[in-house]
């Protein structure tokens, strides 16, 4: 088992921390929406001159220069407002930050990988789970310049990182490229500036508790009035008291809406976001509040009646129930989703499998164990080299969304679940499980095995199954036993172990009816050799 890394211990995955519902917001006239456009825009440059003051901080940033900075906008807004967007302009630095750190471990990989590999022999074998030198000459000088431009880029984002500069783009960094190559990103140039306008508005509301509804900048009524305080230099367009816009429509959540009802009744804090879609044309509010964190049942309590064994890919989920001493129990079965067409379509594929393999755990009152994976180091080319087909095939796998989306929704039909460590999962899987689970109306596949692996992993069994007993003599006329040692083995061709004591696996040794009988013990009935010899007197002659 050499070279192989350590199996980190599985553990129950703990719930969400907080919940987001949408609804549409249908019925406006066209004054709402001109509102609303003008409230976003406006707000939208105060976020943006906002964010820039931040980035400029950097590192020396403290909680004067956020005080300073929230006096600033609130003449020019309000006081909730500007305390919405310094709050946003916060979470939005400290996310381009770690983008940013992730950014520089990714490149010191990719360096460290080519230069293990340039210090090779050219056509070097790779061992220990390591890779090898490189096939050719020409090969081996190509990595040679791909590793000083990796180097400069290191040097320069580091810098970038000690120094806390970082780079942001209200909006997304995805929609600006797409301005350069409108064809490629089928939009027009009308289109894509109404996109990037509306990406850059800001009209969103932390709640607080304590308040009227739970929230005091966009507040909703129980019967779906909503109503917004208008920033300063709009108060003019207020068509209500103290400076408030009331919109002509109504809006209700269906999801959750009962939770929903409950917060605002009990004026607890409920943050809103009003949004607009272009490609639509049409105008969502999404609500979002804390919950308590939930309390994780124990892993042992998880898994006192077995589980689901999980095993993702690229276009389905394949899942095997396994007992609490896993055994695999039924047929295996699959959920499949297609990861083509849009962002939309592909979250709905994702959702759909999901609800049907927690329904179907929750039927057997089962937990779910799946793998902790994090593909983060394996999608470089510098990691995989040639193998573009495994690098396109884990760069496509839905890891963040999927588990985000199994987390909230395991937590709401109240099923455990366990994350387990990935490694080798699905060669051992394959190894020990695949062939001796093959029937000959069903065939066995990789990932059905690997579900074994994994369910085995997640209730503290080895991977491998149990040896078989020994057959009727120490031959090999009737096969090998299931699992056998590795090459390399000391001892691999030797005799098996000397057990003393009786054979058979009922009656210990020394134990039985006739422990105490020698005779029975031996084939003649006759006391052993070893035993003391008495020589009985001579017979008296007459």
């Amino acid at each position: 088992m050499g070279g192989l890394r350590v199996v980190a211990a599985s553990f129950v995955v703990a719930g969400p921390s907080g919940v987001a519902v949408r609804a549409s917001l249908k019925g406006m006239t066209d004054r709402d929406e001109k509102v609303l456009r003008l409230v976003g825009g406006l707000l939208g440059s105060l976020a943006g001159r906002d964010l820039k003051a931040r980035c400029a901080a950097g590192l020396d940033h403290d909680g004067e220069q956020w005080a300073r900075r929230k006096r600033a906008l609130t003449g020019e807004s309000s006081s909730r407002w500007a305390g919405s967007i310094t709050k946003a302009t916060h979470d939005q630095w400290a996310l381009a930050r770690r983008g940013q750190l992730a950014h520089v471990q990714t490149l010191q990989a990719g360096v460290d990988a080519i230069a293990y590999r340039l210090s090779l022999p050219i056509g070097a074998k790779g061992s220990g789970g390591r890779p090898g030198g490189y096939r050719s000459r020409q090969e081996w000088f190509a990595k040679s310049r791909r590793l000083r431009l990796l180097g400069d880029r290191l040097e320069h984002e580091r810098a970038k990182w000690q120094a806390g500069c970082v780079s942001v783009v209200r909006g997304g960094k995805r929609l600006l490229r797409a301005r350069n190559n409108l064809e490629a990103a089928n939009m027009t140039e009308s289109g894509w500036r109404r996109r990037w306008e509306a990406e850059r508005w800001f009209l969103q509301a932390d709640g607080e508790s304590g308040k009227r509804y739970g929230n005091e900048t966009i507040r909703v009524s129980p019967d779906g009035e909503v109503s917004i305080k208008l920033p300063a230099p709009l108060a003019h367009l207020a068509n209500a008291s103290h400076g408030r816009y009331v919109l002509a429509c109504r809006v209700g959540f269906r999801h959750r809406g009962e939770q929903w009802a409950d917060r605002i009744c009990a004026n607890r804090a409920v943050a809103y976001r009003i949004h607009y879609d272009t490609g639509r044309g049409r105008w969502y509010m999404t609500a979002s509040w804390q919950i308590p964190q939930v309390q994780t049942v124990p892993l042992e309590a998880a898994l006192a009646t077995g589980l689901v064994g999980v095993d993702m890919n690229a276009d389905h989920l394949a899942a095997w129930r396994l007992d609490a001493h896993g055994n695999p129990v039924g047929a295996p079965r699959r959920f499949d989703y297609d990861l083509t067409g849009s962002a939309s379509h592909r979250d709905a594929q994702v959702r759909h499998a999901l609800i049907r393999l927690l329904h179907w755990a929750e039927r057997h009152h089962l937990a779910i164990a799946i793998e902790d994976l994090d593909f983060t180091a394996e999608k470089t080319r510098e990691k995989h080299g040639r193998r573009k087909r495994f690098r396109k095939l884990i760069s496509g796998l839905p890891t963040a969304r999927l588990r985000a989306r199994l987390v909230s929704m395991a937590a709401e039909l109240g099923i455990s679940l366990v994350a387990v460590d990935p490694a080798y999962t699905s060669r051992w899987g394959a190894q020990h499980w695949q062939k001796p689970l093959t029937t000959t109306t069903r065939k066995t596949t990789r990932h059905e095995a690997a579900a074994v692996a994994i369910g085995r992993r997640a209730l503290g069994h080895p991977v491998r199954r149990r040896t078989a007993p020994p057959p009727a003599h120490r031959s090999d006329e009737q096969g090998h036993r299931t699992v056998q040692a590795a090459s390399g083995v000391p001892g691999r061709e030797g005799p098996r172990p000397r057990i003393p004591g009786p054979r058979t696996r009922s009656v210990g040794a020394g134990r039985g009816a006739k422990a105490g009988d020698q005779r029975a013990h031996n084939r003649s009935g006759h006391a052993a050799e070893h035993e003391p010899w008495h020589q009985d007197s001579l017979p008296l002659s007459l």
